[in-house]
């Protein structure tokens, strides 16, 4: 059975788009890459937004692997600036209160939940060991979808996974959530 390494993507810029990391977020990414430089990955995958692949990027580099992306491991919704912050904001809050509703600009909450699931799937036999970098809006989708709210732990439903936190599957088992012992010493940024 696959084991997976979820991997928050480094704290980003703050601006719409398709924004990268910041020298913050690249020392996370970085932190993240050597704490999977030991655990025999056989494969790197990345979201199609910049600050998942930069992320992936560190981690494929410490670990002699290319990295490969798919779309479905892309954020919930991303602000493209179509939409003011705080408009896109409440269709934020409101799609994570309500799975089903399915925000102007991106998915519902169950569907980025459901396609995340279905990479895991596919990626899911056999004896491989992946990273999978992404974001923190998916990754609680996935984590609703798999466990239900209740077994989510309250932090992440509030505030996010903190960057560069490792989340670690066997198949569609959860083994752990968000662990941020690599970045000790660094101050965590908690927006996904």
């Amino acid at each position: 059975m696959a084991v997976f390494y979820v991997v928050q993507h480094g704290e980003k810029e703050r601006s719409a788009g398709d924004p990268g990391l910041t020298e913050r977020g690249r020392r996370q990414a970085a932190l993240a890459a050597e704490r999977l430089r030991g655990a025999g990955l056989t494969g790197v995958f990345a979201g199609p937004l910049r600050r998942a692949r930069e992320t992936a990027e560190a981690v494929a580099a410490a670990s002699g692997l290319e990295v490969r992306t798919d779309a479905r491991l892309t954020e919930r919704m991303n602000w493209d600036g179509s939409l003011p912050i705080a408009a896109f904001l409440e269709e934020w809050s409101r799609a994570s209160r309500d799975r089903d509703f399915v925000p102007s600009v991106g998915d519902s909450s169950r569907a980025a939940g459901a396609r995340f699931r279905e990479f895991l799937v596919e990626h899911g036999g056999g004896d491989a060991v992946l990273a999978v970098a992404c974001h923190g809006g998916v990754t609680v989708d996935l984590l609703r979808t798999l466990l239900g709210d209740d077994g989510v732990p309250e932090s992440l439903l509030r505030e996010g996974v903190p960057s560069g936190a490792v989340t670690t599957l066997r198949g569609l088992e959860v083994v752990e959530i968000a662990s941020v012992s690599h970045l000790e010493g660094m101050e965590s940024a908690h927006r996904p």
